[in-house]
């Protein structure tokens, strides 16, 4: 067993786990963080996606103990104050889910690409999104939504250092 310290979501949290224990595990077992999915244990669909210190990782391809002393941000994490973070509402408004499944790693990675380039045209968006898989939707939605996201967050961006 191994003592593991984290910060999920600004709480810091220990707790003893086997080596073996994958991060997505310990947020949904241990951490009762079941808006993580696991949807294939083989890290090919993404439904598992965090963000471990600010970048996007798959939960199922990390243990535990390599996110000891990390930040950790599950889906439960991006709306702290009950807002919907700008992504969340997008994919609200656009329509860019149907069963959820696929859901949370979809925002999560959608976060971490605007993050990443603010500036997105679809078929950035699409190249981005090849690590994740929706059963259900041919991603027009989903593209659509993560690209609306994206301006509201360059206008939000661009108006708060106007001020």
């Amino acid at each position: 067993m191994t003592t593991v310290t984290m910060t999920v979501n600004g709480k810091t949290v220990s707790a003893d786990v086997e080596d073996r224990t994958l991060l997505v595990q310990f947020l949904r077992d241990e951490l009762q963080l079941t808006g993580t999915h696991i949807g294939c244990d083989t890290s090919q669909c993404g439904a598992c996606v965090v963000h471990l210190d600010s970048r996007a990782v798959k939960s199922c391809t990390i243990f535990a103990a390599q996110a000891d002393g990390a930040e950790v941000t599950t889906i439960e994490g991006l709306a702290p104050d009950g807002r919907l973070h700008p992504v969340q509402e997008a994919f609200r408004e656009h329509h860019g889910l149907q069963c959820g499944f696929c859901t949370p790693g979809m925002i999560m990675t959608a976060v971490d690409m605007i993050r990443r380039k603010p500036k997105l045209d679809r078929q950035t968006i699409r190249a981005e999104l090849e690590g994740n898989l929706c059963r259900c939707t041919g991603y027009q939605n989903i593209v659509d939504a993560i690209e609306a996201a994206a301006q509201q967050m360059a206008a939000i961006k661009s108006a708060g250092s106007v001020a």
